[in-house]
């Protein structure tokens, strides 16, 4: 007798999703507008408010959209809220985003 044969299945199953290509860089931060956004964790409205201070000095006229015109990215209306998020972008005339996560 020789040794068991076992039927294998791969675990990672077929690919669904299409990639995309990444946007194109916004080319210097002078006058533009950047959204943030965090998940509440970790210090970053600490972060946010040095980023706020310390950017316009290097980038005269930057705008930026306070994370709390967002909400919570990672809670209860997570999924709702990545959901509306390309619209609030829109909205907020968004060129770059700051995405803040906990450590």
């Amino acid at each position: 007798m020789g040794e068991p044969t076992y039927e294998v299945l791969w675990p990672l199953g077929k690919s669904v999703s299409r990639t995309a290509p990444p946007a194109d860089r916004t080319q210097g931060l002078a006058g533009r507008t950047v959204c943030e956004l965090w998940d509440q964790v970790f210090r970053g409205d600490e972060v946010f408010a040095l980023l706020r201070e310390i950017l316009p000095t290097k980038y005269p006229g930057i705008k930026f959209v306070d994370y709390k015109k967002f909400g919570n990215t990672n809670g209860p209306g997570q999924r709702e809220l990545i959901g509306a998020l390309p619209q609030m972008l829109k909205e907020y005339g968004c060129d770059a985003v700051i995405s803040g996560v906990g450590a």
